[in-house]
């Protein structure tokens, strides 16, 4: 990829900028985004199709038609498909499939707009007597935003202008409406068209895209969305009911409140808002130390789709839908961008090994809604609708198919970035990677192997660059060797060829504290002062020399598989473990435990030897995880066997646990 979903300007006050170029070309992640290039996002249009959202840009086209679907803002299905479909097209010009759907549907869009610039088919077949009066529930603006979005895909990944300008319109058509002096003084229940408005900013370089992503931002927690509230949930539920500058703590619907904090990161970024940086970063902090799953998932409640109260995570009740796992790697790698600081690319990490794909079908056909990290033996939800815990072909409210088909399609753009200084390592993926004035390659089996070969392509010839590599938090102990066969240490020391050792300014060594407390902080520390300039610190490995074509700084992280406590304060998770290797966070799966064991009668004794092994015929070829395990009731030793969480449901349907109790 050239180019992402995000293009700063030059204006832009962050510490790093995203990559002008990223290629992900083997390994787990190509693999994942193979079986989305060939089969997801291909199947994309038959089921937009099935599920009415085509036949009603169709009847809007025509004048002539009912609405179908039963929710107003089904059209920003299409709008998240087609930002996947043209992120692919970036990568695989050539697929005549996918660009024919693409034109089609551009074609339904521009035919489906009113002259006016207007576009929403259920206000205009159903309710146009409604129109811009629901802002609580009839998602206009956050159609308009997922249509802005996959606008400026379209555009970065073409070339062409046709979805822009129907983008364009709609845009224009809002600002006319909204703003100070104005007709409308109001916000959307559920934001998204924030972030959009600055990316269009950003592709058109017109400031009045970013003045009205301003408005949105500051308007919102002014209670204008009121009259709408559900009295069970307050204007906390659509973030309406404190400004966003004085916020203390996420809540509502966490989705809504995530895409709200990613439009907040991109004004910070653009208008250089110390306010607003600050407001996300300590929202950012109270979610992560008391609000967040192990597995990156998001959102306690079910009713609402909502944050809980501090510590209010339950593993069998959790809603933590795919959706919010995806606004969260967005919002996070923004808040990366912006600062500098390893903490928020840990998340990132967390997330999309775990909360993010256990939401995707290995096959790519089948989806979850809902992420919980407790199913039971006599589970009774198969036919809770798009809240059930079994995969799914599509769904009725079906946003996270088509937004995984978006990040997966995009994620070469959040592995890296660059600043002056030189490039920035923030994922480890096979592929070669451009930023920062030059460009590496890398090679690894990770997240199976903790080796990650970086060999430098390009690099500027006469004078020092720096090669930043981001040492996780979940890492007690790694080795890095320099081209000069400088070795580096968690233990802070580094031994030159020579065998003199010298001490680094601190190793990133971070304490996992799950579920109320993720480790997502790296060792603190500033990097410098060694031989061949390595730095160790604030969760970074920096190396900055002189470099030449087909250096190669090679990095060990060890995937020792280890046992994570949660917080005590999670009340359904105490006198519980969780197993995790390198980012993976594992499960037990019914179907891998011996038969004739209760499921819920199994327990994980204090002390426990865990082994691992690679089983290749395992849900595409895995590392498992085998511990001996105990029957509560009698005490008898079990043989258990651990599975990575994001296969889990891919199989026979069954029970299953992350939080597994000590016996």
């Amino acid at each position: 990829m050239s180019s992402g979903p995000i293009r700063l300007t030059r204006r832009a006050r962050t510490a790093l900028r995203p990559p002008s170029a990223a290629h992900v070309t083997g390994g787990f992640w190509a693999e994942r985004r193979r079986v989305n290039a060939e089969t997801s996002i291909p199947r994309g249009p038959a089921q937009l199709e099935r599920a009415g959202n085509l036949a009603n840009l169709r009847a809007a086209a025509s004048g002539r038609g009912d609405f179908t679907g039963d929710f107003p803002f089904q059209d920003s299905d299409v709008h998240k498909w087609l930002e996947a479909a043209s992120w692919q097209l970036a990568e695989r010009p050539d697929d005549k499939e996918v660009a024919a759907q693409v034109e089609e549907l551009i074609r339904l869009l521009a035919s489906a707009q009113e002259a006016d610039g207007y576009l929403q088919t259920y206000y205009q077949l159903a309710r146009p007597d409604k129109r811009w009066q629901e802002l609580g529930r009839g998602h206009e603006l956050y159609c308009a935003g997922h249509l802005i979005q996959a606008a400026v895909a379209h555009r970065r990944a073409t070339g062409q202008l046709r979805l822009l300008a129907v983008a364009v319109r709609f845009a224009v058509h809002v600002e006319a409406l909204f703003g100070p002096g104005r007709a409308i003084d109001g916000v959307c229940g559920h934001p998204g068209v924030e972030t959009a408005l600055v990316e269009l900013y950003r592709e058109t370089l017109e400031e009045r895209w970013l003045d009205l992503a301003a408005y949105f931002v500051d308007r919102r927690g002014h209670g204008l969305l009121a009259a709408d509230a559900d009295p069970r949930l307050g204007n906390a539920y659509w973030q309406d009911q404190v400004p966003v500058r004085e916020a203390r703590t996420v809540s509502g619907h966490a989705v809504r409140q995530l895409y709200l904090l990613a439009g907040v990161a991109d004004l910070a970024a653009e208008r250089g808002d110390p306010e607003l940086r600050s407001a996300a970063e300590r929202l950012w902090e109270a979610m992560v130390s008391s609000k967040t799953y192990p597995t990156g998932g998001l959102g306690a409640r079910h009713d609402g789709e909502a944050f809980g109260d501090p510590h209010e995570l339950p593993p069998d009740r959790a809603y933590a839908e795919t959706c919010a796992a995806i606004a969260s790697v967005q919002w996070s790698w923004r808040m990366a961008l912006l600062t500098g600081e390893a903490k928020y690319s840990d998340l990132v990490e967390r997330t999309l090994y775990n909360g993010f794909l256990a939401g995707v079908g290995l096959d790519g056909t089948r989806w979850l809604y809902v992420n919980p990290l407790q199913v039971r033996d006599e589970y009774e939800g198969a036919g809770a609708a798009d809240g059930t815990a079994r995969r799914t072909p599509w769904f009725r409210c079906a946003c996270c198919p088509p937004n995984a088909m978006r990040l997966l399609a995009a994620l070469p753009h959040y592995l890296a970035s660059g600043d002056r200084a030189g490039l920035q390592l923030h994922q480890y993926a096979t592929g070669v990677y451009e930023a920062g004035g030059g460009r590496v390659r890398v090679a690894t089996e990770y997240p199976w192997e903790g080796r990650i070969a970086v060999t430098v392509e390009d690099a500027p010839a006469d004078t020092d660059w720096t090669l930043s590599l981001r040492i996780p938090s979940w890492c007690a102990d790694f080795t890095a060797t320099a081209p000069d066969g400088t070795v580096t240490t968690s233990n802070g020391g580094a031994t030159t060829p020579d065998g003199v050792t010298t001490t680094s300014h601190g190793a990133a060594k971070g304490a996992v504290r799950a579920g109320g407390g993720i480790g997502v902080t790296g060792g603190g520390g500033s990097g410098g002062g060694v031989p061949a300039a390595v730095g160790v610190g604030a969760g970074w490995l920096r190396m900055r020399r002189r470099w030449r074509s087909g250096d190669t700084v090679t990095l060990d992280l060890d995937l020792i598989p280890r046992l994570v406590h949660p917080d005590p304060r999670v009340d359904a998770a105490r006198g519980c473990v969780a197993l995790e290797r390198g980012p993976l966070v594992y499960c037990l799966e019914g179907v891998d435990q011996p038969s004739g064991v209760r499921f819920d009668d199994l327990t994980l004794p204090s002390g426990s030897a865990l082994a691992v092994r690679h089983d290749p015929d395992l849900l595409g070829g895995v590392r498992v995880i085998s511990a001996d395990g105990r029957r509560r009731s009698d005490g008898t030793a079990v043989p258990l066997t651990a599975v990575p969480y994001y296969g889990w449901a891919n199989r026979k349907e069954g029970p299953m646990r992350v939080w597994i109790p000590q016996g």
